[in-house]
């Protein structure tokens, strides 16, 4: 109407309404694990289950995220790793039967442990975890196509982080944690993080004996850290294709058999 103005109340960021109801929905239930669990082995199995359910409810299903063991065409096995995330796509599991899980070392994209607190002896602790993973043997296979046949592809650096519902740090990513993190030898590196009641942080590693450090804080921290690990699986393509050859040779060579 002439001399009126028409006034709308803006549309809400249903984006953002989305993702702070994700970051509650976590937080309240790491919360609640925390006052009803008093058992520490309980508590962090419970808040595994818990990292395990967020992640698989939004990975994009070419990825999938198990607690379990990596293993290697040479028979090498990890340390259990808290949180796995691996091709879901082309991949098989050696192994699953009674909640153990074996994975091929060629599948793995990720590696996360699981903590109640960021402290340095968990920094280090997730390190040796991630370190027991990228020392294994990958191999590579060519990648048969409809035009032919692709080279086999690099291995791409597998990832590595630590996920806590609290930092023990004030501030939570300050010179001390930085000094953790400057302290990890190359296969111990970790690359990002969450420490949920308090923020995320991503590790870059452009030389050696350096590091950039991106940490927000905040209450998205959720939201950041899966935002994070999203462009860093897409970085990584799709794994390497496995060279069943190899794993046939150790069963062969075990046996006894020949060609």
């Amino acid at each position: 109407l002439e001399g009126h103005h028409l006034v709308t109340n803006p549309m809400p960021d249903r984006l953002t309404e989305i993702l702070d109801g994700l970051q509650a929905r976590l937080e309240g239930g790491l919360r609640g694990n925390r006052s009803a669990v008093t058992h520490p082995g309980a508590r962090g199995e419970a808040s595994e289950e818990d990292w395990l359910r967020v992640l698989n409810d939004h990975l994009p299903q070419r990825y999938q995220a198990n607690r379990a063991f990596v293993i290697d065409s040479h028979g090498e096995c990890s340390e259990q790793i808290d949180i796995v995330i691996y091709d879901r796509q082309y991949s098989p599991f050696l192994y699953n039967q009674a909640n153990q899980r074996y994975v091929p070392a060629e599948s793995v994209y990720a590696v996360l442990e699981v903590k109640q607190d960021l402290s340095r002896e968990h920094v280090f602790y997730a390190g040796q975890k991630a370190a027991s993973v990228r020392r294994l043997h990958r191999t590579s296979a060519p990648v048969p196509h409809v035009e032919g046949v692709a080279k086999p592809r690099p291995l791409p650096r597998i990832v590595a982080g630590i996920v806590t519902y609290q930092s023990s740090w004030t501030p939570p990513f300050g010179a001390p944690f930085r000094d953790a993190l400057a302290g990890l030898a190359a296969d111990h590196q970790l690359d990002l993080g969450c420490s949920l009641l308090h923020g995320a942080f991503e590790v870059r590693y452009p030389s050696p004996g350096t590091l950039d450090l991106a940490a927000v804080e905040g209450p998205r921290s959720l939201v950041q850290f899966l935002l994070r690990l999203l462009k860093q699986l897409q970085s990584l393509a799709t794994a390497p294709a496995i060279d069943y050859e190899a794993y046939l040779a150790r069963f062969q060579a075990d046996d006894g058999a020949t060609r």
